[in-house]
């Protein structure tokens, strides 16, 4: 008689970002999201990649709580990223004229994206919790580039006021580091932080990946 396999455990997202859903996605992953809906105001480490941690351990937690005794065979993943820039982190700007004072600072100068992620076992509670850190360069983007890349609402609702994989991507001049952490999510580490758990990557493979020209 042959061992039972392995169950394979459920991927819970505990975000609303469709960045970071889609680079699983695309990695082979189909995880479940649930929005932690964890009021980030007023949180504030004694450095931008220890907030960048301790908010996705909050968000983690509140999923993983919710969760309860259906949690079972679920790992729960919390990412918070913000960006650093002259000593300072940088969120989401939330409004037009904090993303245009923000761009008009960052231009021609260079930052550093940390994400920090958290993974819960839901049913045990146990947890990894870990930050990536990727430096930007930025682009010494004109006014006018600039404007229009605010008008087009995407800085508003980023951390850092851009993407590397939308509309702002073209006003990053290079990065050191791993780029999928600019996105929202560093492969690499969460690969690291489920074997942690005793899974394998290949275990969490929903499809496997189709020939590219």
């Amino acid at each position: 008689m042959q061992p039972d396999a392995p169950t394979t455990p459920r991927l819970i997202l505990a975000s609303a970002s469709p960045a970071r859903l889609r680079t699983l996605r695309d990695a082979g992953l189909d995880p479940e999201v649930v929005v932690s809906d964890v009021d980030e105001s007023g949180v504030a480490a004694e450095t931008p990649a220890a907030t960048a941690e301790l908010l996705a351990g909050m968000k983690a937690r509140a999923v993983a709580e919710r969760l309860g005794a259906t949690g079972s065979g679920r790992l729960v993943l919390g990412c918070d990223s913000l960006l650093e820039f002259d000593g300072a982190a940088l969120g989401k700007p939330g409004t037009a004229q904090v993303a245009l004072e923000r761009w008009r600072r960052m231009r021609g100068g260079t930052g550093v994206l940390h994400t920090g992620h958290c993974l819960i076992d839901a049913a045990t509670g146990r947890l990894e919790s870990a930050v990536a850190s990727t430096i930007v360069h930025f682009a010494d983007v004109p006014d006018s580039e600039i404007m229009a890349y605010v008008a087009t609402g995407e800085p508003l609702v980023v951390a850092g006021a851009f993407t590397l994989d939308g509309l702002g991507g073209a006003f990053v001049e290079s990065i050191e580091g791993d780029h999928h952490n600019v996105v929202g999510v560093s492969l690499p580490l969460l690969r690291r932080m489920v074997a942690a758990f005793g899974v394998s990557w290949p275990q969490l493979w929903t499809r496997r990946s189709e020939a590219r020209d």
